[in-house]
């Protein structure tokens, strides 16, 4: 979604916010713009489209002052045209905004009977429109600003600088992330802690709710009656360095090489390699007390999910229920008191995520959250958290934090065994021995990528691809057409390969492949003859398998992928890798935006 960047200094802002939105480009967006005061005055420069067409721009009109906010836009309300781009505002006062203002419409209409004219399509101007009308009714800017978001419904965050006044930026957060940043001399605001690493890691991060009126020195802040108070400074772990793209083509090839990197550092967090037995950090309450497991998601972290289901159900013996988190509260679910909610969420901002996170404590279930960035709201809301140790995941398609989340999830799994003895000492020191051999199977899959990339011309070709996979590696089959559709705009779809003959079987041509996640196991007989179903019909199989499945469909699949040998319990970790591999190839073929594929974003911080 939308980035946001503030700086107050002695140094040139432009300069510096531009290379903070590009540190938010892994959000997604589709226009940019800077603001900044020049002899007290705002001046603004933006563009439409990528960061390379706003720094044109201040190529030929360079942009001076040192306070200036910065945005990237993921359209919402309006078209994403360089008049819809951010900052918006009046000569009084400008604003960037990441979220909705829900009852903008009523605010506009408002304010325009009061006389303010408005340029743009957008919900943001309408903030900067109510801020301004109290200006000209003589509120200073810090009474302008708390009016204001006390009018203001929705999910937002905000920051604001003022004509003639060179040292203040105001700040809000409601339902959407914002961090203030401490300098020397100098102060930042932000989306997140990624965009001012470079700057600094001295980090407070807003409650819901806050505002923040900052200033070169300091800052002060607010809740959301007015009531001032403190908020802790942390320091960040992030670094500038974590997010460079190395000898890579693109950040979503790096990614994919940090696949084993990934599992192995979640695996160390989460198993002790003398006893051979999952140790998770402390949690605050015992896992033997829960009779219910509560799995909610968004995304491809929703198909980690489902795969942790199948674990947690067939390990644990643990009923386990599970939602998309956008239609997770709609349906007003009732909780026992022995419930566990668990969610799942590569940033830990996603709004659906987030609302699920809410509704879970208001219904007084203990929630527990699988994350990979341990600064963000949902690890601040959670009771407990497991990292996924992915490190900084750039590119919108998600690929090492999914391989991560299935990692926690399998190391979940068995502590909910162990607790309720569901498994033996014995069967969890086989498991383990099975989930730390996953990062050099990984490994080998990536340092041969040929026959990968020979399956991409093919794939590259199709207007309509089908993925097949049973029991816990259903899940690999939805990610896998999920990413063709993100990164390659190839229709796919996913489907546990038992339902294929009842309905998508009638899809099969020859133009269609048919693709299946097939490793040897206990359920490769029964892919194996929904395999043959498909090659029955004319379709182009293709197998992702071991030696041993390979070798027995040699006869019917058209072109096989070989992957390494592994217990079925890991092999939704292992086969994820190939999948995405795949689609990264196709992308790179068809030329598409590998990193920031069309209309989306990372971090989908509205509903």
């Amino acid at each position: 979604m939308c980035g946001i960047v503030g700086v107050i200094g002695t140094r040139p802002a432009a300069a510096l916010i531009l290379e903070s939105l590009h540190r938010l480009e892994y959000r997604g967006y589709d226009s940019a713009g800077i603001a900044t005061l020049v002899n007290g005055h705002i001046v603004r420069r933006r563009a439409e489209g990528k960061l390379a067409n706003l720094a044109a721009v201040l190529q030929h009109s360079p942009l001076p002052g040192t306070i200036g906010i910065g945005h990237t836009r993921w359209a919402t309300h309006g078209a994403p045209t360089e008049n819809n781009a951010h900052p918006h505002g009046t000569s009084r006062v400008s604003i960037v905004h990441n979220g909705i203002i829900e009852n903008h419409a009523e605010l506009r209409a408002e304010l325009e009977a009061a006389g303010q004219e408005f340029s743009t399509e957008t919900d943001t101007e309408t903030v900067a429109q109510l801020v301004d009308l109290n200006l000209q009714r003589g509120m200073t800017p810090v009474e302008a600003a708390g009016a204001a978001f006390k009018r203001l419904e929705g999910a937002y965050a905000l920051a604001m600088i003022f004509a003639g006044h060179p040292e203040l930026m105001i700040g809000a957060q409601r339902g959407a992330p914002l961090a203030v940043g401490f300098g020397e001399e100098e102060m930042f605001v932000g989306s997140d802690g990624l965009a001012l690493a470079p700057l600094t890691r001295r980090i407070t991060y807003l409650h819901d709710g806050d505002w923040t009126v900052v200033q070169r020195n300091g800052a002060i802040f607010f809740d959301a009656a007015g009531v001032e108070g403190q908020r802790e400074i942390k320091l960040t772990r992030l670094t500038g360095a974590a997010i460079g793209k190395g000898n890579f083509r693109h950040f979503m090839e790096k990614e994919l090489h940090e696949h084993p990197t990934a599992v192995g550092d979640t695996l160390h967090r989460m198993i002790n390699p003398a006893t051979r037995a999952v140790a998770l950090p402390h949690l605050p309450f015992d896992l033997a007390s829960f009779s219910r497991i509560s799995l909610t998601a968004c995304g491809g972290a929703y198909f980690a999910a489902l795969a942790g289901r199948h674990w947690i159900e067939e390990i644990a013996r643990l009923p386990t229920d599970i939602d998309v988190a956008s239609e997770f509260r709609y349906r007003n679910p009732p909780f026992d008191a022995g419930t566990l909610g668990v969610l799942v969420s590569q940033s830990g901002e996603t709004a659906d995520a987030l609302a699920a996170l809410r509704y879970m404590k208001e219904q007084k279930v203990p929630v527990l959250s699988v994350l990979n960035v341990p600064e963000s709201t949902m690890a601040r809301e959670s009771d407990a958290v497991l990292d996924t140790l992915a490190g900084p995941e750039i590119a919108v398609a998600s690929t090492k934090a999914f391989t991560a989340q299935l990692t926690v999830l399998a190391c979940l799994a068995l502590a909910l065994g162990r607790a309720r003895g569901a498994i033996d000492a014995k069967r969890e020191a086989a498991m383990t021995d099975a989930l730390l051999q996953v990062p050099a199977a990984a490994a080998q899959v990536m340092d041969d990528e040929a026959p990968i990339k020979r399956l991409a011309t093919r794939i590259a070709q199709a207007r309509d691809v089908l993925y097949l996979g049973r029991g816990s590696c259903f899940p690999i089959a939805l990610e896998g057409a999920l990413k063709l559709k993100e990164i390659c705009y190839i229709h796919a779809e996913g489907y546990a390969a038992g339902e294929m003959k009842h309905g998508p079987i009638a899809l099969i041509d020859p133009a269609v492949p048919v693709i299946a996640i097939a490793p040897s196991g206990p359920l490769f007989e029964k892919t194996a003859s929904n395999v043959q179903e498909a090659a029955a019909r004319g379709g182009q199989v293709i197998v992702f398998s071991d030696q041993a499945g390979a070798a027995k469909l040699a006869g019917i699949a058209s072109q096989t992928v070989v992957l390494p040998s592994i217990d079925p319990f890991v092999a939704p970790i292992l086969y994820a890798i190939p999948v995405e591999v795949l689609a990264y190839h196709v992308a790179v073929l068809k030329g598409t935006d590998v990193d920031q594929p069309r209309n989306l974003a990372k971090s989908v911080t509205v509903e």
